[in-house]
């Protein structure tokens, strides 16, 4: 279970490092897609910034337990509200599925390290 957890947790820290750094520093993408989801862009810069600290966390969580259970917690939360934005604006499943797999693996990784 452990082994699984880390790989996850790698996968995971990786990709909310890319989307969050994108998202902090006003990449044409995000920003369009903040607006098209009438989200504003002040949010935009605070859901970039956690997904940076919660894929710090991840990182940390190789070491310190408690990190790694507030990281998998903030970034599958991320992910539950990311998959709700795209639902409310009834966006395609393949806009929609990242955010929604991102998350659910966030909250195995929670799920295995409650269980380790």
């Amino acid at each position: 279970m452990q082994t699984a957890a880390y790989v996850l947790q790698g996968i995971l820290a990786l990709m909310f490092l890319i989307a969050g750094a994108g998202k902090v520093a006003g990449s044409d993408m995000h920003v369009k897609n903040f607006n098209r989801w009438r989200l504003p862009q002040w949010f935009r810069v605070v859901t970039g910034i956690v997904e940076l600290t919660g894929a710090a966390l991840l990182v940390i969580g190789y070491r310190v337990e408690a990190c790694a259970i507030a990281g998998a917690l903030a970034l599958g939360l991320t992910g539950v509200g990311g998959t709700l934005v795209h639902l409310r604006v009834k966006d395609r499943f393949q806009q929609t599925v990242t955010i929604l797999v991102l998350g659910l693996l966030s909250f195995a990784v929670l799920i295995l390290y409650l269980l380790m």
